[in-house]
């Protein structure tokens, strides 16, 4: 006798092997395997449908339990701890967890259907309730407290305050940040270097007023050394450095 289902009644092809479980009233961990198959196949020969994902989903399960079949058949392995193995272990934990997330989703869905039914009533209190606040008990609120009391709890926290400074670092100074304006400070050596066109490094940085400017200084030096407008020249590592400029060495 042929098996009349429909498959938009199920969702996949576990939910078919618990609908045919439950239908059967069988022990899922229990599974008459051959009887399940038989059935299973007969669904499967009468689905209609040209969706290729979902055939070879339902043809996957059908490939995995005539492999279930096989293996009953067969004299049954054993594990390292000596104990038979069940061919139908693995279908059904996945049966005993794809059977929990669908009760979940019935329990999920059911909240959903009854937080729909419920009602809320916006507040509607005149807005001389809402601004009333309770008037405050001065003392309730000093209770105990005493004069002393409060002058021992500021010396304390005074003390905490006191210890969380570094002695060392409360003495440094303010760390300011010097703003140097490159574009200006290679005009003023361009110019610099056309006013003496051959002088020493050390004459030029002394003119500077701050670390930044120092460094600056260097860097657009070593810039016009790049572009060839000047070049520098050292007798020995305790010599000046001395600058010349390009104009001074063409004449």
């Amino acid at each position: 006798m042929a098996l009349e289902v429909k498959l938009e009644a199920f969702e996949g092809p576990l939910d078919l092997l618990l609908h045919l479980i439950e239908k059967n009233k069988v022990d899922i961990y229990d599974i008459p395997i051959v009887e399940i198959t038989e059935q299973y196949l007969e669904y499967i020969r009468c689905m209609e449908t040209e969706d290729m994902n979902v055939m070879s989903e339902f043809l996957v399960m059908a490939a995995t339990l005539l492999d279930i079949k096989c293996r009953m058949l067969l004299p049954k392995e054993v594990n390292e701890d000596g104990e038979e193995e069940d061919p139908r272990a693995e279908l059904v934990q996945k049966l005993l967890e794809y059977k929990m997330y669908k009760y979940m989703s019935y329990e999920l869905k059911d909240m959903q259907v009854d937080a729909q039914k419920s009602m809320y009533k916006e507040m509607t209190l005149p807005e001389e309730v809402q601004a009333y606040r309770p008037p405050v008990d001065y003392e309730e609120l000093i209770g105990d407290t005493t004069l002393a009391k409060l002058h021992e709890i500021f010396k304390s926290v005074i003390r905490r305050r006191e210890d969380k400074i570094d002695p060392v670092r409360s003495n440094f100074g303010k760390i300011e940040k010097d703003e140097v304006n490159i574009e200006e400070k290679s005009g003023y050596v361009q110019d610099f270097i056309r006013r003496h066109k051959k002088f020493s490094f050390r004459e030029l940085l002394e003119k500077q007023h701050s670390k930044m400017e120092v460094i600056v200084t260097f860097l657009v030096v070593l810039e016009l050394m790049k572009m060839g407008k000047v070049t520098v020249e050292q007798e020995s590592i305790d010599d000046e450095i001395t600058v010349i400029s390009k104009e001074a060495e063409e004449n």
